[in-house]
Formats: C-alpha cells, structure tokens, sequence
C-alpha cells in the first residue's frame, strides 16, 4: 500500500515563496505602514522638523507630556486598587449577590469613557441634580454661596476613565486568582494569617503578572483617550496632536508628538514584559486544589457586596441611567435625519472594516502557517502594534501619505485621460476602513491564530494527502471548525470601530458622521439630549460585546 505524505516545511523554502507568503508579508507591511510613516513624517529631512522640534519643546509639549504622564499614572493606579480588589472579593469570597456582581462589573466596558465625561458633568454640573438639591436643602442662592469641586479638570478625568477601564485589570486579574492552587491559601491559614495578609502575602504576588499586563492596557487606553479629555479641557498629547495639525497647520509637529505617543506606549508594553518575566510562578502538579471560596455573612457580606457594586454604579449605572434619561426625554432625536445617517455610516463602515480585517488575519496566520520562512513568522508579532498605537497616531500616519498618494492618482489620471476624479482615498470612507483594519487587527490576529491552532494538523493533512488545493483545505477544512471563533472575533472588531473616536475624527470624509463623532460633536456644543440616542445606541452595542466576553469567561472557567 503507498502512503502518501505531504512535502516538509523545507520545500517551501526551496520552491520560493507562495503567493500566500507574500500576501501575508504584504499584509503586515500594510498593517505596520502608518506607524512607520509617522516615525518617517517625524524625521523626514528636508522640512522645518528641527524647527518644529525645538519649537514644541520650548512651548507645549512638556505641559502635554507633564499632564498624559499624571493621567496615566492617576488612571494606572486607581485601576489597579480597584480591580485587583474587586477581583480578589469575587474569586476568594461568596456574599450576597456575587453571583451576579460578577459579571456585573463587566458592564462599565460597554460605556466609551467620552460618554461617561458627558453623563458626569450634566449630573455635576451646577444646573444638574445634585447641586440643584443641595442649593434646595441648603437655602443658598447662587454658586457664590458653596463650594463644589471643579468638574471640568484632571482629576475628573482620572476618575472617568478610571471608571470606564478598570474591568481590564478585574478580568486579567480574577483569571489569575481563580488559576492559583488552594494550598498556599490553606496553609496561610494554618498559620494564622489573616485575609488582608493572606492578600499581601500570597494571591498579590502571584497575580503580579496579571494585574501589570491589565494596568498596561489601561494606561494605553488612557493615552489613546480623546473625547474625554477634550471634554474636560485636559490637555494630552492626543489633544496636542489635533490642535498642533488642524489649528497650527502643522503636520511635522503632529508627527513629532505623535512620535512622543509611540514612545511612551513602547515604554509600557516593555515594562509590562519585563514584569512577567522577572515574576514566574510555576504549578507543580496539573491536578491542583482550586482555591475555596469562603462565605461572607451579615455585615461582612453586605459590605463586600456594596464595595464591588461602588464601580459599577460609577462606571455604568450612571451614565446609563443620565443617557437614557435624555434619550427619552427627546423621543424626537431617534429620528433625526442625521441621526440616521450616523447610524448608517457607522454600520457601513464598521461592518466592511471588521468583515476586511477578519479576512486579512485569516490570510495572514495561514500563509505564515503554510510558510517556512522566518520573515514572515517574525512579522506577524509586529502587526499586534496597531492596538497599542492609539487612534490619533494612526491618522497622522495614514492621512498624510495617503492624501499624497490621492493627489497623484488624481492627476496622473487626469493627464492620461483628461477626466478629474477627484480625491477617491480620502474623500471617502477608505482611510476610515484602512484605520479601523490596522488598529484593531491584533484582535482578528489573535482570534484566527488561535482557532488555527485548535484545528487538528491531521484534518488538513488528510485533505491535501487526497489533492485539495491549499484554498480548497481552508475553505472545506478550516472555516467550518473555526466559524465560531472567527464570528467572534468579527463582533469585537465592529465593536471598537463603533467606539472609535479620534481616528474617525482626523479621518472622515467632510460632512460624513458616524455615532461616535456624532456624539462628541453634540454633546461639546452642550446639546445632549441630541447627542443622548446615539450615545445609547453605541452603550447597546457594547452591552453585546460585554455578553459576548462573560460567555468566552465562562467557558473557560468551566473548560
């Protein structure tokens, strides 16, 4: 009987490359273009960046550095003390109500922290409900009469995004705990120590890692964070690359902030690796103990359930509840035209670009998997860099070269054929498609690398044993075992299109709105109860990524 086989990974490498290895390379250039452009735009020689460079130095730019650098220790930090806390209350102890509670402190995902800064103020400010009850109780007539903390300011902003961030460092670090063995906690107990020493002592040091890799996503999000601060006056240096663009008319200033970002968020991904790896724990045996949640009665319960309810009350019971409040006190903004026309771009473009960028990581994981080349393999990390870089790096590095590109298309084609065709890549919605694919690639990446590798090797070597074509064997080998997966994945990355804001902003076409823009935009001109349906309908969508997320939880905790 003849045996047939495959050819080694080797031959690959002696035929040359495929037409998958090369469209997975060019994938990731794609992907990893725009940073490379900003670096490029920032040192580019022959403009006025020495200049530009001394010149942000000397006014600006420490003031945005000084104020990014407070708002992301203040939101690193706050974040820390609160999901680390919440999650060791859920994973070690039973009260009433923690069943819930425990998927309750998810919800706060589904608000943009932008919406939350808009709920706050209105709930804060002097015209709202509790200064107006307190002049009402008090008898005090005018702002004279009382003080009330400043809303508007940096610490509001810590507190907000705080609020909105703090379930990434809960979930990362309740996985931990739930993965520790019960015999450390145990014999902690022999020895008389008690729960806040037994937290010091045993489950912090072991959740280190987690925690540091959730508080690295926070403050990488509090970097790329626009609407808030906008809101609130604050400003960063996202904030200071839209005004040094679009007010200084300066795109080499924009770029050398941007360059700055890029910096600080490389600074953090480093930091957090370097973490992980000087603090490794090992389990001994596969077949431990899980830990033995103990039950919390009377006082003791009621507190540790108010303690966990705190945050999402903060993070989004509130701004739900100020939303929805205007949103149906102004039943006639659900039907405004342009209401409408945001919800149809935001569909639109954030279906096309989750539907192309699912596509291009499937393309790219599997031809670096039929790959045996190295190039390829070592790309494919690098293109995770995109979900790190925030959105308004993104726009500098992707507008600048395209509108470039744009203007010579249009007029090579116009001395070829005599016809204006006008700015076809940046006069529509492609730079939006093209942002939204390489910031939230690494999601698509992650999601199809992962569903490749549950896939049996044998199924696919059986199908090419019996001649399928390497298409053949991912369209009627893989896709059927990895639809699950891959629907997922396409659901997340619609998700954070829908919430992305500074991006959209530098990179929309001229009078095209999504509900994202649409939101920040009316809301900072104080109408929210215009801007408060499609605030609730972009909280919807992130409600259906939150259920999303606690089901994959939950599998794999019952996994």
């Amino acid at each position: 009987m003849t045996t047939l086989s495959l050819p080694p990974v080797g031959a690959a490498r002696r035929r040359g490359p495929s037409a998958w290895s090369l469209g997975a390379a060019l994938i990731a250039l794609i992907v990893v273009g725009p940073i490379v452009a900003v670096v490029w735009i920032a040192l580019a020689p022959g403009g006025d960046g020495g200049a530009t460079w001394s010149q942000l130095w000397s006014t600006t730019l420490p003031r945005y550095l000084r104020t990014t650098l407070f708002l992301m220790t203040g939101v690193g930090l706050l974040t820390a003390m609160v999901g680390t806390g919440a999650a060791w209350l859920v994973a070690r102890y039973r009260f009433p109500g923690s069943g819930w509670i425990e998927w309750a402190l998810l919800m706060p995902l589904a608000v943009p922290a932008y919406v939350g800064a808009y709920a706050l103020v209105d709930f804060l400010e002097y015209a709202g409900p509790v200064q107006t009850f307190l002049r009402d109780l008090m008898g005090w007539r005018s702002a004279r009469d009382y003080w009330f903390p400043e809303i508007r300011s940096l610490g509001a902003a810590v507190l907000v995004l705080s609020a909105a961030l703090y379930p990434y460092v809960y979930l990362l670090t309740r996985a931990a705990l739930r993965e520790q063995s019960g015999g450390g906690e145990e014999v902690a107990m022999s020895l008389g120590v008690g729960p806040f020493a037994r937290f010091r002592r045993v489950g912090l040091p072991l959740a280190r890692p987690a925690i540091a890799a959730g508080v690295a996503i926070v403050m990488m999000e509090s970097v790329n964070d626009f609407g808030t601060v906008d809101y609130f006056a604050v400003q960063t240096l996202t904030t200071g690359i839209f005004t040094t663009w679009l007010e200084g008319n300066s795109a080499e200033g924009a770029a050398q902030i941007a360059c700055v970002v890029l910096a600080l968020v490389v600074t953090l991904v480093l930091l957090e690796k370097l973490s992980r790896r000087r603090s490794r724990f090992y389990t001994l045996s596969n077949r431990h103990r899980p830990v033995t949640q103990r039950r919390l009665h009377g006082g003791r319960g009621l507190v540790a359930a108010g303690l966990c309810l705190i945050p999402v009350l903060f993070g989004f019971v509130l701004p739900a509840g100020v939303i929805l409040s205007h949103a149906v006190g102004h039943v006639e903004g659900w039907i405004e035209p342009a209401l409408l026309r945001a919800l149809w771009h935001t569909l639109a473009v954030g279906g096309i670009a989750s539907l192309v960028t699912v596509c291009a990581a499937v393309f790219l994981v599997y031809g670096v998997r039929l790959s045996g080349r190295l190039l390829p393999r070592q790309l494919m990390p690098v293109t995770t860099i995109g979900y790190a870089a925030p959105g308004a790096v993104l726009g500098v590095g992707i507008l600048i070269p395209l509108a470039r590109l744009d203007h010579g298309l249009a007029d090579g084609i116009l001395a070829v054929t005599g016809r204006d065709i006008g700015l076809v890549l940046t006069g529509s919605a492609f730079a939006l498609v093209l942002a939204y694919g390489v910031r939230f690639f690494a999601i698509a990446q992650g999601a199809a690398d992962g569903a490749f590798g549950r896939v049996s090797p044998s199924l696919p070597m059986a199908a090419r044993s019996l001649g399928r074509s390497r298409r053949s064997v991912l369209a009627q080998v893989y896709a059927p075992l990895m639809r699950g997966s891959l629907a997922s994945a396409l659901l997340l990355v619609f998700v954070d299109c829908v919430k992305e804001l500074p991006a959209t902003l530098l990179l929309r076409p001229f009078n095209y709105d999504t509900l994202a823009t649409r939101v920040h935009e009316q809301a900072s001109l104080e109408k929210l109860g215009t801007a408060a349906p499609g605030a609730v309908l972009i909280m919807l969508v992130g409600l259906v990524a939150v259920a999303l997320l606690a089901r994959a939880s939950r599998a794999g905790e019952s996994a």
